[in-house]
Order: structure tokens, then sequence, then C-alpha cells
């Protein structure tokens, strides 16, 4: 940051209402040119609120945004375009039919001037991909990009519109360690520049990486803050919670019977996504199995087949002993699997369905909730009230729909659907994947406590560490193939990563031979 800093962005005593829930509670900071400040809190605590009210998509009930000194119009985006403001949202804005060149200059031209210059836009998409390392090719469809590349498309479209404050919702979530690696070198150059960053993270080695100063929302409050060089990241989640923060303890067991198998299963290539290669996985009761690898090597593929969606093309699967002939997700769901999906907006929730909807999603057709084709309303309810009170799902209510939920609370209520259940299976894919430290540790908890009580844990990460901490066994795979069987403890992460990159496999190949 320059030593006379330019204040580019100050938010005044903002204030947003949902009904009876205070979203925001007279927020103020300022952010000056060049510096990142990262805004944390816990899951619900107003982030994502505040953020949408600075890009205009949220009006305000009182307070101001001003930018390099003028104050911004409430409620409008394209004000906030205009004065340099961009966005990157947890969840990407990408048509996937489009390319990345259309994708980036899509509503980057008044409707009063409908013709592009291509050449001139390809050009500037190049040089700006040069300028920051963020290579990607303008011809390629979105649709066929890995998620790296993905986020790198979303900072393009923000670059290309020449932001001067870009603000970062969850950026790394869903990237590998060396993603995020490159994601970072290329801040730090468009920081070099003069860019502001307001970046939003429940990653806490990450706000020490990449943050100047750090700022904490609690139900809607600023609460405290303080510069990076000054703080750590046990006193930053002690400051988000309340409380400090402890990881559960994980005790040894001694599993039990083989509840769920797939024996040497294949599936077929998905586009450029590898399909399974003669895999061979035993779910046992009273165990946390652990899937490690880079996003798209055949993790999808193996949830899939676990909770019914697919069947392989070739090798069995076999559940309680039984070989299943035809598996489907009502079989899945009947026979006691429950899952924690990947996506929990696309095929976790109902958007536009309320929480005691959600809540009951894949059992309204049970005895629990309906009756003679009649569902029973008073239970269903009772039964969300349940999960919102136990698993703190913070909403003004079980009749919100939950679209108006922030995404920890929506994997709150998953969980609370999927563990009160009472499942013999658990497929946990990312399950703490945008959620802070406290709701981590909760949610690590309670897998724990299903494995205790008997439970198989299929855990499905892209975080090694989550892995490695929560595991009692750990496999790897790669390019649709499974690594053998590492006990807890038995491999370093160095070691693990070397599986991860394939390298593993091929060394096994070569010993055999």
């Amino acid at each position: 940051m320059p030593k006379n800093p330019v204040e580019a962005l100050c938010l005044n005593a903002i204030t947003k209402r949902f009904g009876e829930l205070i979203a925001n509670d007279a927020v103020s900071f300022s952010v000056m040119k060049g510096e990142v400040v990262a805004l944390l809190g816990e899951n619900g605590a107003g982030k994502t609120t505040l953020m949408n009210i600075l890009f205009g998509q949220y009006t305000a009930d009182s307070g101001t945004v001003a930018v390099f000194g003028e104050t911004l119009p409430p409620g409008n985006s394209r004000a906030a375009l205009d004065a340099g403001v961009g966005m990157v949202h947890q969840h990407f804005t990408l048509a996937d039919n489009l390319t990345v060149q259309e994708n980036i200059t899509l509503g980057a031209r008044s409707l009063f001037s409908p013709h592009l210059d291509r050449a001139a836009s390809r050009a500037k998409i190049i040089e700006l991909s040069e300028k920051f390392h963020l290579v990607v090719s303008p011809d390629a469809d979105v649709g066929s990009l890995t998620v790296g590349e993905r986020q790198r498309v979303e900072i393009l479209k923000a670059l290309y519109r020449d932001v001067q404050i870009l603000i970062l919702d969850e950026p790394t979530a869903v990237l590998t360690p060396q993603e995020t690696d490159d994601l970072f070198a290329t801040l730090r150059l468009a920081i070099a520049k003069g860019l502001s960053i307001i970046f939003i993270s429940h990653k806490l080695h990450e706000v020490m990486a990449i943050a100047d100063r750090v700022i904490v929302l609690r139900h809607g409050k600023m609460t405290g803050g303080a510069r990076t060089k000054d703080t750590d990241k046990r006193a930053l989640a002690a400051m988000m919670m309340g409380v400090e923060a402890t990881p559960p303890q994980v005790a040894p067991v001694n599993p039990g019977a083989v509840l769920f198998e797939l024996q040497n299963v294949t599936t077929p290539d998905f586009g450029n996504v590898p399909g399974l290669k003669s895999v061979s996985l035993a779910l046992k009761a009273g165990q946390i199995i652990g899937l490690a690898g880079v996003s798209g090597n055949g993790q999808a593929a193996v949830a899939d087949i676990v909770g019914g969606l697919h069947n392989p093309s070739a090798g069995r699967v076999v559940l309680n002993g039984n070989t299943i002939q035809k598996w489907s997700p009502r079989e899945a769901v009947q026979n006691g699997i429950a899952r924690i999906p990947e996506d929990r907006h696309k095929t976790g929730t109902i958007a536009d369905f309320d929480l005691t909807e959600n809540a009951i999603l894949e059992r309204y057709n049970t005895d629990a909730f309906s009756k003679g084709g009649w569902l029973n309303w008073r239970r269903s309810r009772a039964f969300a009230d349940s999960i919102i009170d136990k698993y703190d799902v913070r909403c003004p209510g079980a009749d919100t729909p939950i679209r108006l939920l922030s995404g920890g609370n929506m994997q709150k209520l998953i969980l609370g659907r999927v563990l009160e259940a009472d499942p013999q299976i658990i497929l946990a894919n990312q399950p703490v994947r945008g959620l802070d430290i406290g709701a981590v540790n909760y949610v690590h908890s309670q897998l724990l406590a299903a494995r205790d009580g008997g439970a198989a844990v299929l855990l499905i990460s892209e975080d090694l560490d989550e892995v490695m901490a929560l595991s009692d066994v750990i496999h790897v795979i790669a390019d649709g193939r499974l690594s053998p069987e590492f006990s807890r403890g038995q491999m370093t992460p160095a070691q693990l990563g070397f599986w991860m990159a394939g390298q593993g496999f091929e060394t096994s190949v070569a010993h055999a031979s």
C-alpha cells in the first residue's frame, strides 16, 4: 500500500433488514487504494449481504456507499460497475454455452451500441491474460473449462471492465492448492498496480497470506479488526466466534462389517472428465473413508454411483452383501444411504422451496411425514424447526425460502436433514466447502459422532488437510484410478500429493512389472 493512501471505498453506517432479521447493523469501514481487506465472520454474519449492497444488488435500509469520494445511488449495479466496482461471486456466473470472449464481453457495452469490435476485445483479453498470468483461450467454450480456468475467466471479466475495487466472495472455495497459489500471484500483480480488494474467506491461512487488514462481522455487527501482521489465525478465529475454536478429537476405531462395496467398477469418460477404471472400494461400519484428489479425477463418478444416480458400465455394486442389479436414488434413500451433495444449490436444495420443504425433500413420502398420500405439515415443520435449533441454522424461520440463506446455513440444513435420518451410510461430498471455522468443527464432530454410532462415512474432499484430519483410512483418486488404502497417519501430505499427481500409480505399475 502506498505511503500516502487514497481512500478507494467508504461504507458508512450500512443497515439492512430482512423482516425481523438484521443482516447488517450500522456497519462502517474504508478500503484504501492498493489495499486488501479481508472480511471475516461466521456463516450468516452478513458479509455477502454487505457486499451485495456495495455492488448495487441490494438496497440498504440506511447508510451510504462512496467510491473515491463519490456517493453511489443505492441498488444500482450499473452505477457500481461504472464507478469501478467488480464482484466475483462464490458461485460462478458464467454461461457454459458461450466462449470465454463472449462471457467476458457480455453486458460490457450499451444496448444502444450493439456492435462489438471483436478483434479489439480479443486483443484486450489476450493482453490482460498475459499481463496478469491468467492463461485461458478466448475461443474456448466455458463449459469445457476446469474450475480453476473458470475462476480466471471471472477475474478477467472484472479486469476487462477496468475495475478499481474487486470483491472476491470465497474465491478459493473450489480451487486446488496450486490453483490458489496461482490466483494469489495474479492478485498481487493487480494490487501492485493499485487494485483494491475485499477478500471474503473462511480459510484463515489464506487471509493471513493475502490481506493487509481484517474486519470481523458477528450477527451483522462489526465487532473487531486488526492488521494481519499484528495477529494470527487463532486470534482471528476467536474474534469471529467470540470463543476459542477447538477442532474435535478423532479417537481410533475398530470398524465393523462392509456395508457398501464397489467391486471393479468402471464408468465411461464424460467429456474431459475421466471415468472410473476398475475401482474397488469398501465402506465399513464405524469408519470414515477419505477420498482425496484434484477436482475432476473421478470423485463425481464415485459419488454418483454411491448415491444411486448412475450405474456402472462394468463391475458390481454390493449393499449389505447383496449385489444390486439396478441402482437408483430412490433405492439408495430407502436403503439408508444419505448424501451431503457437492453442490448445495443445484443438487442439494430447491431454491424457491422453504426450509420445511427442503428439510423433508428426500423423505416426504415416508411414514415420518405423510399418510395416505397427504403431507403432515405440522410434523414436517416441527422437524425443520428442530434442525434449525440443533444445527444453528440462522434464518428468519422455517417458512423462509432457502435461496435467502447464506451458503453455510444451507449446508447446515442439509447436514441436519442427513444426520437426523439416522443413516447407515453417509456420502459427505465437500461437506464443509464455504463454512466458517466454527461450522467446520461442528460438521466434523457430527460426522465423527455418526461414525461412532456405526455409520460408514465416505468423505470426498479436495482439502487434503480435512481428509487427513478426519479419515480413518484414505484413498487417492487420479485419472479415474483408485490408490491402495492408506491408514490414518501412514502418509505425509507430500506423499499423498505424489499420488494425487498420478505418480504413485506409475510407480506401482513399475514395481508390479
